[in-house]
């Protein structure tokens, strides 16, 4: 990993760990390596210290008393009240976003629903995930509510290890790109009623994934 050159330090440290925490290189309960990741990014106590904390409010991490940092575990309950929440707020984003929603924004999503279909194809997990991610973000846009794409933000932030894990089943693959199929449909018909529709059960298809693969506990 490149040592950290730019940026507010302890923001591109935040970064950083945010990422390997949603890859799961850090696993939920691990403990944080202080000595370890000032190494690996070559900055000292102090921002990487900043960055824990700004992690800590996002709910990735929580602080043990004097035994340093762990990686939070996500309850099975906690997973469930989050993507309900989550659910509604996409619901309302995709029977928003149908009704302002320009031609533009419509092509711009095609495209990055066909290169996210490339991605699955081709085994670029990380690439795809990111594509997913960007699709879903240009919904919350064209909703044109900066509330709600506040309130989602700060939701997603909390559980996107589970959402973008490369731990997912293939019959889950397969019906995450078909969903996308179908996110696209409505888009292109302003249909938000099916769109909302769509949205929520998707997150629900992620939640089942996510027990499937034992990454929330009881």
């Amino acid at each position: 990993m490149e040592k950290i050159q730019h940026r507010v330090l302890y923001q591109e440290a935040a970064d950083r760990i945010r990422e390997l925490i949603e890859l799961g290189t850090l696993a939920p309960g691990e403990k944080i390596s202080e000595k370890g990741l000032c190494e690996k990014f070559g900055i000292s106590r102090t921002p990487l210290r900043e960055a824990l904390k700004v992690l800590k409010s996002e709910g990735l991490i929580e602080m043990l008393p004097n035994r340093g940092a762990r990686v939070t575990r996500l309850t099975a309950k906690d997973v469930e009240h989050t993507y309900d929440i989550m659910g509604a707020l996409e619901g309302l984003s995709g029977e928003t976003a149908c009704q302002y929603i320009s031609d533009a924004e419509v092509a711009h999503i095609q495209t990055l629903h066909n290169k996210m279909v490339e991605h699955f194809h081709r085994g670029e997990l990380k690439e795809y995930f990111r594509a997913n991610q960007q699709i879903h973000e240009c919904i919350m846009l064209a909703s044109k509510n900066d509330v709600l794409l506040e309130m989602y933000n700060n939701l997603s932030q909390r559980i996107k290890r589970i959402r973008y894990s490369a731990q997912m089943t293939d019959a889950y693959w397969h019906k995450a790109v078909n969903d996308h199929e179908h996110m696209i449909e409505a888009l292109q018909n302003r249909d938000g009623e099916r769109l909302g529709n769509i949205l929520r059960s998707h997150l629900g298809h992620k939640l089942e994934a996510a027990n499937l693969t034992g990454m929330i506990t009881d």
